[in-house]
């Protein structure tokens, strides 16, 4: 006997990272029918309506009429007994909204038709908490879900795929920015410059990014009250739970918790903890995960106003120049070697792979002070320490002997110190020292 055909897939991610795109191209590759319809933020009756005018072209039939979703979809099951369909209801939330127990609709026609049906039914969203929560067991969609993929942002090296003609350290600027969102980053013009780029599409009145930030997070974050706080302080370099809430304008703890606890969810924000304390609440610390949000709450939010009454290049060279490249990009490049130590990692490309990568939480009594180490690995046989320095001048042999004094004054018990540099070293490594040049992120790792 034949196996059947059907199955439910869930697909989510954050606004513009790909999964419309990513459906579309596998519809096109394949050889079964396809039905794709984008949900509309409207009523019933007209999603109704459209999907059946849809269906009539799909399969060269008159216009049918069909009083609800539940019928538009029991036709699409009894259809796919006689031949196997794709259908794919992108941006279901909106549908979920308007139709009254949709998720128990679904569950129902799943179920009716388990073992006749031949379809591959795909839910998409980009509103990842709501998305999320068709798996939690009170949800009626619950244990149907046969596949579920949480699409993410590409990372430093993916990202550059976009722009190759940009030097190494631009890469790293660019970066940044646009982060690892296709959209943000297919708008990026090779013959402009870093600064041109980001004037021309975030950092100017009327930029085509300029409102790209604020529009997804209302959308997403309409009914958090402070969120805009939160993600200024954030912006800010302040992490710790009780810097966020003495530099935010939110009311008390348990508002911040909420905030906080509703922005992770939905992917949004990051929660940290050193990967030698991870279960001390003291020792989190909280991140903004979108390159592009980070840079809008740090420049354009902040000074919102500064923008709307000034020349962008006034503007750039005043409030973004110097702080993008002595403290955020430098900032940003922590970030990409993490992701370059992560991609080697999985490539099998370290010689002992490591199992964690962090932050160290170190506590000096002795010298009363306490902190972080930013990068960090953990693997079998201990704990290699790793320095990003985005500076224009090479490494040298004192700061390198300097860092492993700080280290080893902290008790940190490192077998091996990595050290990655945008321009080089000005000696040769050491038995016990890894050296990583730039150039090094951006090539063999495919």
């Amino acid at each position: 006997m034949e196996k059947k055909y059907q199955s439910v897939s869930l697909i989510y991610g954050r606004r513009r990272v790909g999964k419309s795109e990513l459906i579309k191209q596998v519809l096109r590759e394949s050889e079964v029918l396809g039905i794709y319809y984008e949900c509309k933020q409207t009523t019933e009756l007209n999603n109704v309506d459209s999907l059946s005018v849809l269906i009539s072209e799909k399969f060269n039939l008159p216009k049918l009429a069909f009083g609800s979703m539940e019928e538009v979809l029991d036709f699409l099951f009894r259809r796919s007994e006689k031949e196997k369909l794709i259908v794919v209801l992108d941006e279901y939330s909106y549908l979920r909204d308007c139709v009254k127990g949709m998720d128990s609709v679904l569950q129902f026609l799943v179920d009716r038709y388990h073992d006749t049906a031949n379809m591959k039914l795909i839910l998409c969203g980009s509103f990842v908490d709501i998305m999320k929560s068709l798996l939690f067991n009170e949800n009626p969609l619950y244990g149907r879900v046969d596949l579920t993929i949480n699409l993410k942002p590409m990372d430093y090296f993916e990202s550059a795929l976009f722009y190759p003609e940009f030097s190494d350290e631009d890469k790293v600027r660019l970066y940044s920015v646009f982060g690892g969102i296709p959209y943000f980053n297919k708008l990026i013009d090779s013959d402009l410059s870093v600064k041109e780029n980001i004037m021309d599409l975030i950092a100017s009145p009327g930029a085509r990014l300029e409102n790209e930030v604020s529009m997804y997070l209302r959308s997403e974050i309409s009914k958090i009250v402070n969120a805009n706080e939160v993600f200024e302080a954030l912006a800010r370099g302040f992490s710790k739970y009780s810097d966020i809430l003495s530099q935010s304008n939110v009311s008390s703890g348990p508002a911040m918790v909420d905030v906080l606890d509703k922005l992770i969810r939905m992917e949004m924000v990051e929660k940290q903890a050193p990967i030698n304390d991870e279960h001390n609440r003291k020792r989190m610390s909280y991140h903004i995960l979108d390159q592009l949000s980070l840079f809008y709450y740090r420049y354009i939010f902040r000074y919102a106003s500064q923008l709307g009454v000034m020349e962008p290049e006034t503007f750039y060279d005043r409030y973004i120049r110097e702080d993008f490249e002595e403290q955020y990009v430098p900032l940003a490049f922590e970030t990409v070697c993490k992701q370059y130590l992560i991609r080697r990692n999985r490539l099998g490309l370290i010689e002992e792979p490591f199992e964690k990568i962090g932050k160290y939480y170190y506590d000096d009594p002795v010298r009363r002070k306490n902190g972080e180490f930013d990068i960090v690995t953990q693997d079998a046989k201990g704990y290699i320490f790793y320095e990003a320095k985005f500076r224009k001048e090479p490494i040298t042999s004192a700061m390198i002997n300097n860092e492993i004094q700080q280290v080893e004054a902290t008790g940190l018990n490192c077998y091996q110190y990595g050290f990655i540099s945008r321009v080089g070293f000005d000696l040769e490594p050491g038995e016990n020292m890894i050296f990583i040049e730039l150039k090094e992120l951006y090539n063999g790792l495919e």
